[in-house]
């Protein structure tokens, strides 16, 4: 199997994982910390293109997890995590990655805001080194094994 394809099919399973745990994934804890996560994301290699930053906007509000959310609100809390790792990428981590410890307490949470890094990532096929390092060091954050998501 082509590389391509088991990004695109590692991605899709994580969708349909998150799918199944939907109802469960309300708190604001999860909130903030999948935008955190899907800032750190796209920001990985230490920028981010207008282009970019469009088509995760357009990947979080298509996420039917994330609908559990108002979307001018994920949308203004995605905003802020890039700014700050924007105006200086590695202070900002810092700031981003408390943010993403917010999830620690239920493993649920914690588990879903990796997944949702995975699928952010592999979105365009190509869930390169620069984005699989910022989940794995998201993984450390959430005290959750990178190995068992294939990191």
């Amino acid at each position: 199997m082509a590389l391509w394809d088991r990004i695109k099919e590692s991605a899709q399973t994580m969708q349909t994982q998150l799918e199944a745990k939907k109802n469960d994934l309300k708190s604001g804890a999860f909130r903030d910390a999948s935008m955190a996560m899907c800032a750190l994301v796209a920001a990985a290699d230490g920028t981010i293109d207008p282009a970019e930053r469009q088509r995760v906007a357009q990947l979080i509000a298509s996420n039917d997890v994330l609908r559990n959310f108002p979307a001018e609100d994920l949308q203004r809390r995605f905003d802020a995590n890039l700014d700050k790792l924007t105006a200086d990428f590695d202070f900002g981590k810092v700031g981003v990655l408390q943010e993403i410890a917010k999830a620690k307490k239920k493993p649920a949470e914690a588990r879903a805001v990796v997944q949702i890094g995975i699928v952010i990532g592999g979105a365009d096929g190509d869930f390169d080194k620069t984005e699989q390092a910022v989940v794995r060091e998201a993984c450390y954050t959430l005290d959750l094994p990178p190995h068992e998501f294939d990191l």
